[in-house]
């Protein structure tokens, strides 16, 4: 069997309830004028127990369809942001 992907990113919204979206970002290198520019995707990820807060960099893992957007789920928390 295949291994599930996993990406890092950036949790940038938790008002849902067991629902976090996580903002994945990677650069890429222009075709014609070799200049790399970043690219965003963002991602509905399943937090069982809501432990994510905002800003707080997360790996996530491909899992079965929550729901219409979400495929994803909260596999750990890498680092916390900080306090404010």
């Amino acid at each position: 069997m295949a291994t599930k992907a996993e990406k890092v990113g950036v949790v940038v919204s938790n008002r849902m309830q067991k629902s976090i979206v996580v903002a994945v970002e990677w650069q890429v290198r222009h075709g014609l004028y070799g200049k790399t520019e970043r690219r965003t995707s963002k991602f509905m990820v399943h937090d069982e127990e809501n432990a994510a807060r905002i800003g707080d960099t997360v790996a996530i893992t491909e899992t079965r369809p929550m729901s219409r957007r979400k495929r994803w789920a909260l596999a750990r928390i890498v680092r916390r942001s900080a306090e404010v």
